[in-house]
Parts: structure tokens; sequence; C-alpha cells
């Protein structure tokens, strides 16, 4: 079926997405008035067919999982949602059915994390896929989350499992057996926005992992102008990813530092311990304290006997 013009489709699957200050969408701006007392914030991520999704992914995971990375981000700085923009480069010849999906998984998870589209854009591209979207949040000002502010000595703490994301995608593209759990954590990251909002006062500094937990840590390692240790045994694991690392031990590098966790790293002093984990409590998330920071410089990974690990490459860049 061909897509209908412009102005029709986006009347017909993202105008029911619009909410207040969205102006039905009818206007080439929103108006928004953040909620009394609190500021701002402002995040954008893009996903890219091929790079951030596979290409046969359904539609409806796609949509929700460039929601949920940038969510993530909110997260990570102890903020609530707010809405968000959106631009669409959907490819010459895609189906309005795909369409209609991609926009029923947006609002399968606005109606789940309380938020709705404020605006954006919609283009026919030659490919691949392509899709930007700007997500808008609000904290107490002064109480966002940021990446400096860690300290020697300060614990590292993890909130989730690590290395589902990764190894997802394996088993998605056949290089690992195929695995329910782990191809719903690649498509279908978990925003941790309770436990982001309950750490506010508490972490001294925080992020998302989304590009490998060892190359994440060492972003915070540097903004504090300390390094980092962690021990590789402690690395919270979900079952599917444990069974997977004793059957094969080669792929503990893809587990630190393949990217796509989507959960909180961050420091806490060890006298806030106790404070830690009654936040996660409250946000009823997992945390588990993984290492240190540490004078120095860099991020080192320890075996059970303390003995260094050498991963290689620690982390995804669009740019390696």
């Amino acid at each position: 079926m061909p897509l209908p013009r412009e102005f029709e489709l986006i009347a017909r699957h993202f105008r029911p997405l619009a909410g207040e200050g969205a102006l039905a969408l009818g206007d080439d701006a929103a108006l928004l008035d953040p909620p009394p007392g609190r500021q701002l914030v402002l995040a954008a991520d893009a996903m890219v067919a091929g790079v951030h999704f596979l290409p046969d992914d359904p539609p409806a995971t796609i949509g929700r999982k460039l929601l949920r990375v940038n969510l993530s981000d909110l997260a990570a700085m102890g903020a609530a949602p707010l809405g968000y923009l959106m631009t669409c480069g959907f490819p010459q010849g895609t189906e309005e059915a795909w369409i209609a999906a991609f926009a029923d998984g947006l609002a399968q998870d606005q109606a789940e994390f309380g938020l709705a589209v404020l605006g954006g854009d919609t283009v026919v591209t030659p490919g691949p896929a392509s899709f930007t979207l700007t997500i808008v949040g609000s904290v107490v000002p002064g109480r966002a989350l940021r990446r400096v502010g860690a300290r020697p000595g300060d614990d590292v703490w993890v909130s989730g499992t690590i290395g589902d994301g990764a190894l997802g995608l394996l088993a998605l593209t056949g290089r690992l057996a195929p695995d329910a759990h782990l191809a719903e954590r690649y498509r279908l990251p978990t925003p941790r926005l309770a436990l982001g909002q309950a750490l506010a006062g508490i972490a001294r500094a925080a992020m998302d992992v989304s590009d490998g937990l060892v190359q994440d840590l060492g972003h915070l390692a540097r903004a504090a102008g300390c390094g980092a240790e962690i021990r590789a045994s402690a690395v919270p694991l979900s079952d599917p990813a444990r069974a997977a690392l004793a059957a094969d031990p080669s792929l503990l590098p893809r587990i630190l530092g393949g990217g796509d966790d989507y959960e909180l790293l961050f420091a806490a002093d060890p006298a806030d311990a106790p404070r830690v984990l009654a936040a996660a409590e409250a946000a009823q998330t997992r945390v588990t304290r993984i290492g240190r920071f540490l004078d120095g410089e860099g991020v080192r990974v320890l075996d059970a006997s303390g003995g260094a690990i050498e991963l290689g490459a620690g982390g995804w860049s669009h740019f390696a």
C-alpha cells in the first residue's frame, strides 16, 4: 500500500501520540511550561538501521528502543520525563503498516513511562531507516546527577545485569545460540528512571552504560581525574549470560565492553552504601557494588586472585 501524503500520515499515526503543548502537531513548534520549581533536562540520541538496531527487528520494538535509550539518559541525570521531539527518516518503499506498528510501539511506552510526543519531522530517505529523538525532562535545581564528582575511595555501583544487550545481538545474528531473554534485552532496554531519581543526593556521579561497562566507567573516572578498578566476578550477570560465559570464557570482553545495557553506573561514598541499597529497594531495582575509584588513571579489571585481565578494546565507538 503506498504511503499517504505527509500530513495525512502524521495525522493518522503520530497526532494520536501528541500531548499537551504539541498543539496537535499543527504548528512549527511546541509550547512547553516546565513544572514549577524544576529545571529542564534535554538529551538527544539517533538510531540508524544496521548500527543501533537490526533492519529486520519488529518496528514496534524499534520505536520503543528509540524512546527507551533516550529515557535512559534522563535516568542517568536523575530526571523525570516530560515529552519528546522526534525526526523519522523512513526509507523509500516503507509500508504504512510498518509505520503504524512503529507508532504503536511508541504509544505503548508513552503510556508506560508517562510522556507524549511534542513535535518533530517526517521524511522519506533512500535509506537506511534513521531516527532522532530529543527527550525533555525535569529535575529539582541542583539535584541533577552528573558524570563529574566521583572521588578516590568511592564505590562503583551498577544496576541490573551487564552484558545481556551485547550477547542479545550475538544471539539475534546467529553468533550465539538463540535466547529470548538476551534478544529482548537488546531490543528493549529498561530505563532506570525510578532509580536515577532515588539516587539524587546520594550518588556522587552517574551515567548510563551504553558503550560498554569498562569504557563508560573510564568516562566517569576521567571526569573525576582519577582511576577505577572492578572485579570481574562481582559484575552482575543474568542466568543466560552466566551460562554463555561458562560455555565460552572468551565472551568476557564482549560482556564487559559490548554496550547496549542501558543500566546505571554510579559512584557513591562507601559510608552511603545503606542509603544506596535503600534507594534501590524503593525503586525496585537491583544494584551491585563492583569496585572502587582510585588515585591515578585508567580502569583495571581484576580476576578472582587480584590479577589484571586484559580485555582489548574497552567498548563501542562510532569512530573506531
